[in-house]
């Protein structure tokens, strides 16, 4: 599945994308925001990532930016359903020279609308307290923030479980058809 919004291209991730992905993520910045990526994160890993197979009730997409030159990969962003959750979770990542531009707002955006004329229903999100950026992207698109902290255990620290804020959206309500 291929999504295109007012700036972004979003489309399947390929096995030769892990160049971009390693180039993007191998950032501690980025990856200690994450809860599953490792520190160091290494071309393996990045191989790895973009080799693993899909499973058909995820959305996963690269975030690219098409232009002149092409189209850099910048980030990715997924939605992944969980066999114990009625929930989907969103999560993304954008490389720290493309941060804070509104890439990231825009992909999520672009997914839920597709999630929602999908069917999904329900999305849940979430974010480590030190990155307040990306609980401003959730809240801009109606996420409400869910009480206590969670505490996630974030392979990118090593392991260490860090204090998270969670979110969770009822898409049909934000983004009507």
């Amino acid at each position: 599945m291929f999504i295109r919004s007012e700036r972004l291209m979003l489309r399947p991730i390929f096995p030769e994308d892990w160049r971009e992905v390693f180039a993007g993520i191998a950032d501690e910045s980025v990856v200690r925001m994450l809860a599953r990526a490792p520190w160091p994160y290494t071309a393996d890993d990045a191989r790895s990532f973009c080799n693993e197979p899909r499973g058909a009730d995820e959305m996963l997409f690269a975030i690219t930016v098409p232009g002149a030159d092409g189209a850099p990969l910048i980030g990715t962003i997924g939605l992944t359903s969980a066999s114990h959750e009625t929930a989907h979770e969103l999560g993304y990542w954008i490389a720290p020279s493309r941060q804070r531009q509104g890439y990231g707002s825009e992909a999520v955006g672009a997914v839920l609308a597709t999630a929602r004329a999908l069917g999904v229903r329900e999305a849940r999100a979430g974010h480590f307290v030190d990155n307040p950026a990306s609980g401003k992207v959730l809240r801009r698109w109606g996420f409400v923030r869910e009480e206590p902290l969670e505490e996630t255990v974030s392979a990118g620290r090593g392991g260490q479980r860090v204090p998270m804020h969670r979110y969770r959206l009822a898409i049909a309500a934000v983004l009507p058809l």
